[in-house]
């Protein structure tokens, strides 16, 4: 059995390959119950999300490329940055429950109000993720790859746990725009914060939904991004090739289940 177990790399020390092996774990595990329930009954949650009004439809694709530059802007200055409880304090999680609920108090009208401050919530916890790794939150590039994280998937698709097109291929963002990367992960988190609206539009019961999926989405970025910079640390350290070629070897197994 232990035959088919990765073995260590010349290349690449054995504590590095433990933190590795540590981090497809932790990803796989950023899907939590609510995330499973999401999962569970993202058919109809997708229904919905399509048949939100045209109308709403027209305001969240127009819009979300101004709400995702806002937060990048905001994130860079920092005495503007979201203040975040440490990262073991759990109030922040509960912080975006609470603006969930109130967005959904009042159906799609309170939740597309509560959209901007979510985004920006849980863009700051992304870079907080990115300090603890040992980074500048502040930095165009930390700013960029938080923008990456938040459109490279979203909990709403199975496999991201362990996806290797998100966290397997794209450790920087050397080279690219502000506006570019906006247009490439626009249509991704649209489509996320459609669920996400899906699931407040009916008042009071989307007070219950809002702070579920609220929840559940700051856990679950806050969580890749952890995964995200950690990666980009190992990679600056022994080489991204070689970082990235133990990710897959030992992602790809579980995304194969």
């Amino acid at each position: 059995m232990t035959d088919d177990l990765p073995q260590p790399r010349p290349d690449l020390p054995a504590a590095a390959e433990t933190e590795i092996a540590a981090l497809v774990n932790r990803a796989a595990k950023a899907h939590g119950p609510v995330i499973k329930a999401l999962n569970a009954v993202g058919g109809s949650l997708e229904s919905r999300s399509g048949a939100l009004p045209d109308r709403i439809r027209g305001v969240l694709d127009a819009g979300i490329s101004g709400l995702l530059e806002g937060a990048y802007r905001t994130a860079g200055a920092v005495g503007s940055m979201p203040k975040l409880p440490p990262a073991r304090d759990w109030t922040h999680r509960a912080a975006a429950a609470a603006g969930g609920a109130m967005g959904g108090l009042g159906g799609i009208g309170t939740a597309l109000v509560e959209l901007p401050a979510t985004i920006t919530l849980i863009f700051g916890a992304m870079q907080r993720a990115a300090a603890q790794e040992g980074f500048d939150p502040a930095s165009e590039e930390v700013r960029l790859l938080c923008l990456d994280i938040f459109g490279a998937g979203g909990p709403g698709r199975a496999d991201d746990g362990v996806n290797t097109a998100f966290l397997g291929t794209r450790l920087s963002v050397n080279g690219v725009t502000l506006q570019a990367l906006i247009q490439r992960v626009a249509p991704g988190v649209a489509a996320v914060l459609g669920r996400k609206l899906a699931g407040q539009a009916v008042p009071v019961l989307g007070a219950a939904a809002g702070a579920g999926i609220n929840y559940a989405y700051m856990s679950y970025y806050e969580e890749m991004a952890r995964v995200r910079f950690a990666l980009k640390r190992l990679a600056e350290a022994h080489g991204e090739e070689v970082v990235l070629a133990a990710w897959r070897e030992r992602a790809l197994p579980l995304a194969q289940r």
